[in-house]
């Protein structure tokens, strides 16, 4: 799970903001908020983050993307580090960029952080915290590292693996590259926990629902039935691998992961196809998704997924996502970037409602957006401190604070007409007619 998350000089956040997850004292819904004994805490499940267009949502979203790529892919040697600082201030391409986490990982807490400029890392560390105390396993400042006494039987390793670690890399990334285990439960929270979804990702775990025999097929079925899609079921069909006419270097690199046991997703973006490629009997073999609308004779009819409307293909994007969240043994965390995106204000909520009834205090998943959809801002769906708000300030930098920070806002009050007056701030300033400033509120308040 996310527990805290803080940036500084990245895109639009000039100054440090820091996002936290910890549930406040808020009784409201408490039943779903999940519960760490160990450190007697609350964690919340999903976080809502609204704001007016170019706020710094879809920069938070971007800043998680850009940990997980760094730490999972790396950089190449040579190359410079793509941090991307704020641009609006001249000094500001000079000072360094900071990032800092708190996870946890199978019960323990770990606290994660790096400051970097584009040439190097500057500082590196690795906290675990227990319920009494804190262990630094180790901190990377410049050409130096300490490493904790409790990896003493490992020292000179590691200490050889930094002495490899070029400036442009995080010590994490090549620590594991270069077969070390010690550090391995937060870079696989990067790798396998943390899941980010854009409005113009490629689908992924698609292979997962083209069986008739994995239940999450059924999964899919039912809920595209519930959600009104007209969709009575999806499967694939099997077709000629040459059709898909793969560059030489996409069919290259779809033998090497096949041959490691991978399956491919492929979305084609002329026709909006979408293939997934495994090997059977050590061929490659590709299948396509299509779906089935029910005939007015009864018989299933078969529609290519391009067929589909907008709304439709996002809903398929994303079913697999909250299907896996919704799971209690699911420990996923998901950042979905403009949910609402081409999807009906009911039908989004429904997708969080659905998720929302599997919470518990025993369960690990969490769900993070970022939206315009203000019929989402309702107490009665959301906590308080599950609402977040991004704005600019006066010199243009974004600014993130909860809803959960203003004490005045009651239990019962319906926040979404305070939100609209601009009393929280996060919506866009209209200059209407010669350079008269509104706010979006006070242009409807004139008609």
């Amino acid at each position: 799970m996310l527990i805290r998350f803080s940036l500084e000089n990245w895109m639009s956040f000039k100054n440090r903001v820091s996002f936290s997850m910890i549930a406040s004292r808020e009784l409201q819904h408490k039943e779903r908020v999940p519960e760490l004994p160990k450190y007697k805490m609350r964690v919340l499940p999903i976080a809502a983050i609204y704001g007016g267009n170019a706020s710094g949502k879809t920069n938070f979203f971007r800043a998680l993307n850009f940990v997980k790529g760094l730490v999972i892919r790396g950089t190449q040697p040579d190359s410079p580090i793509p941090v991307e600082t704020f641009r609006l201030n001249p000094d500001a391409a000079k000072q360094p960029s900071r990032f800092e986490f708190e996870l946890l990982i199978d019960e323990t807490i770990y606290e994660f952080n790096f400051s970097i400029t584009r040439d190097e890392v500057l500082d590196e560390k690795i906290v675990v915290i227990s319920s009494n105390n804190e262990k630094e396993l180790y901190h990377r400042t410049g050409d130096k590292i300490t490493l904790s006494k409790s990896l003493s039987k490992d020292d000179q390793f590691l200490k050889f693996i930094f002495k490899g670690t070029r400036k442009n890399q995080l010590f994490l990334t090549n620590s594991i590259w270069q077969n070390a285990e010690h550090f391995r439960p937060v870079y696989n929270w990067f790798k396998e926990t943390l899941w980010l979804i854009s409005p113009i990702s490629q689908p992924n775990q698609l292979e997962e629902f083209l069986s008739e025999e994995n239940p999450l097929s059924s999964n899919m079925d039912r809920m595209l039935q519930r959600l009104d899609t007209g969709i009575s079921q999806l499967r694939s069909e099997k077709v000629p691998i040459e059709t898909l006419q793969l560059s030489k270097s996409e069919a290259i690199q779809v033998q090497e992961l096949i041959k490691k046991g991978k399956n491919v997703n492929l979305l084609n973006n002329r026709t909006k196809e979408r293939f997934v490629i495994n090997r059977k009997e050590d061929k490659p073999i590709a299948r396509k998704l299509v779906a089935f609308h029910h005939g007015t004779d009864g018989c299933d009819i078969k529609f290519e997924i391009h067929e589909e409307s907008d709304g439709t293909q996002r809903v398929i994007d994303l079913l697999p996502a909250f299907l896996e969240l919704s799971s209690q043994a699911s420990k996923k965390v998901y950042v979905i970037d403009e949910l609402d995106r081409s999807l009906h204000t009911l039908l989004t909520r429904n997708l969080l409602k659905t998720y929302l009834s599997h919470c518990n205090p025993e369960k690990r998943s969490q769900l993070l957006l970022t939206t315009h959809d203000v019929l989402l801002m309702d107490q009665k769906l959301l906590r308080r401190d599950e609402m977040w708000v991004t704005e600019r300030d006066s010199n243009e930098s974004s600014n993130l604070f909860s809803f959960s920070d203003y004490k005045d806002i009651r239990y019962d009050k319906d926040i979404r007409k305070s939100y609209l007056q601009g009393r929280f701030g996060g919506i866009p300033q209209i200059l209407l007619g010669n350079d008269h400033p509104s706010t979006l509120l006070q242009e409807n308040q004139g008609e």
